[in-house]
């Protein structure tokens, strides 16, 4: 059996590369093909959509509003079960200082309704500011966001923070605070296809995942791995690993979905009176 499994190429998903190196899913009789996906969780939900994955690990509320939309997928297990730390950045070259002043300011977004989208309203609705669509600029990825930043296009960016560290170490980038998300960052979610042809392999997949989850938390050269594989400084990935935590069961909860769905519809990615689908596989 062959499960196709997406994620960016983040340090989030090394337990999966560690799996799939230590051959654990071939042990369960799964050949794993990892696909990445540099422009995040948008791209993602469209190749859900378009069959050419089964599986993704993705932001929560990414894969909660384009299940809403219409994705033919369901979330089957939390993934990092802590929030994600968003760095609040702007170019070096900005003269935004404070991250109190960024609300009138120009945004660079992955896609509308992505998470560097929805954190930005989040954010400003937290403050009791308002942010218009004309303050969005759609960059698709974070090379974009380097690009538009630095020649003053766009003001302010949201990215998880110690992906864009070394950023900030090079110069390119200062960071002018951090946002929390307010739920658990990550989630599994696979086509509805798979879930109905395959519920032993997808049973036995996240079987794997949890595992090698478990035994990355435990490892105690996790933190040297990351550093060298991700060409990250020992002490900044010291304190990500330190302050994240990653499921080891295939339990969501339903107050999560709950926060989640709350806060997209203050910030109108969707309806207020939207009808809401399944979104979680339950099995039986």
């Amino acid at each position: 059996m062959k499960i196709r499994i997406g994620g960016v190429p983040e340090h989030f998903n090394l337990p999966i590369h560690l799996a799939i190196e230590n051959g654990d899913f071939l042990k369960k009789g799964i050949e794993v093909e990892w696909i990445t996906f540099k422009g995040g969780t948008g791209q993602m939900t469209r190749a859900l959509r378009e069959d050419e994955v089964d599986v993704c690990i993705l932001l929560t509320e990414g894969i909660i509003t384009d299940i809403i939309k219409g994705n033919p997928s369901k979330i089957i297990s939390q993934y990092v079960t802590t929030p994600l730390v968003w760095g609040v950045h702007t170019a070096a070259n900005n003269k935004l200082q404070q991250h109190s002043d960024i609300y009138t300011k120009k945004y660079a977004i992955s896609r509308f309704g992505s998470g560097s989208h929805l954190m930005a309203i989040v954010d400003a609705n937290t403050q009791k500011e308002a942010l218009d669509a004309s303050q969005f600029e759609v960059i698709k990825n974070l090379d974009g966001a380097l690009e538009s930043l630095s020649n003053l296009e766009t003001d302010v960016f949201y990215w998880e923070k110690f992906t864009t560290k070394p950023y900030i170490d090079n110069g390119q980038l200062k960071r002018v605070g951090e946002f929390i998300t307010p739920w658990p960052c990550f989630v599994i979610a696979a086509t509805n296809k798979i879930i109905a042809s395959q519920p032993d392999a997808i049973t036995q997949m996240l079987e794997v995942i949890h595992q090698s989850c478990r035994a990355f938390m435990q490892n105690d050269e996790a933190v040297q791995l990351v550093s060298q594989r991700y060409h990250q400084k020992l002490e900044d990935v010291a304190h990500w690993y330190h302050s994240t935590e990653w499921a080891t069961h295939g339990w969501v909860s339903n107050k999560m979905i709950k926060n989640v769905l709350f806060n997209i519809k203050t910030a109108n990615i969707i309806e207020k009176d939207e009808v809401i689908p399944e979104l979680i596989w339950r099995r039986n």
